[in-house]
């Protein structure tokens, strides 16, 4: 199908702005993401019109679509007839992964309010994805030391994840046109699984990351749940406590996180 022949018929569906629905139309995008599901078990969040569930199910072994809108699920029930496609009407984060056909990749164009959130989805599983997110989300993800997006999620992306930029998606490949553009990105899962207290952490000392580290510690007080005089203590405890937060590379803020962690219960 025709760009414009999509652009069809979504004007005739109603379309969720609280779901931050917008529909790729592109089917060579939608090819370059199948391509990593080929003879494998995939996964697809938010399958939409199903321009990437159709392109899936040539190449997959299996597919496994999770749908929350009803009228989209019952489009696709009507329209989608492969012999290795499950179609599941839910919120995807409701979904037990037992239910999911023991997949092993998920390729998804998903909508850009949920990408952190699926993001620590599949670190939890230690699942490989290619996704397609806003492109600032993408750049973040990918940030360098000592850069101007350098933040929680670079450092986070750096420990648990191998980061590759796949495709540059302009925002007329989507309809309706959403703000932004978007980046497909292939994310492969570290042997590393980080404990929740570590993340939360990194999260808090990060947030004030032109800060020296000791600074940096004694300013998250609050998101530590510690108080003025338990972080000081604790912030003279920690490795590289002169050095710029944001000149530490992820290994680094890592050390540091973990020396929080181990001096103070949480």
């Amino acid at each position: 199908m025709t760009a414009e022949e999509y652009k069809s018929i979504i004007r005739t569906i109603r379309v969720s702005k609280k779901l931050g629905q917008h529909f790729l139309i592109n089917e060579d995008v939608a090819r370059a993401e199948a391509r990593y599901a080929e003879g494998r078990r995939a996964l697809e969040m938010g399958p939409g019109l199903g321009i990437l569930t159709r392109a899936l199910c040539s190449v997959a072994k299996s597919v496994v679509a999770v749908e929350r809108d009803r009228a989209l699920y019952e489009m696709l029930v009507q329209n989608m007839d492969a012999p290795n496609l499950e179609l599941i009407n839910a919120d995807f984060f409701d979904v037990g992964y037992d239910r999911l056909g023991g997949a092993d990749i998920m390729v998804a164009n998903i909508p850009y309010n949920l990408s952190s959130k699926t993001i620590g989805w599949l670190a939890d599983r230690g699942m490989e994805a290619v996704l397609c997110l806003q492109k600032e989300f993408v750049e973040h993800m990918l940030a360098e030391p000592d850069t101007r997006d350098y933040s929680k999620l670079s450092v986070i992306a750096h420990l648990q994840f191998d980061v590759s930029r796949v495709l540059d998606v302009p925002l007329n490949d989507f309809y309706p046109v959403p703000n932004v553009d978007s980046v497909v990105a292939h994310i492969k899962p570290k042997k590393r699984l980080m404990r929740p207290e570590l993340i939360a952490i990194i999260g808090a000392i990060m947030s004030h990351k032109k800060k020296k580290v000791r600074n940096a510690v004694v300013d998250a007080e609050r998101a530590l749940s510690l108080s003025r005089e338990d972080a000081r203590r604790l912030s003279d405890a920690v490795p590289f406590s002169n050095e710029r937060l944001f000149k530490l590379d992820p290994a680094k803020i890592m050390e540091i996180a973990e020396s929080i962690a181990d001096r103070w219960q949480y």
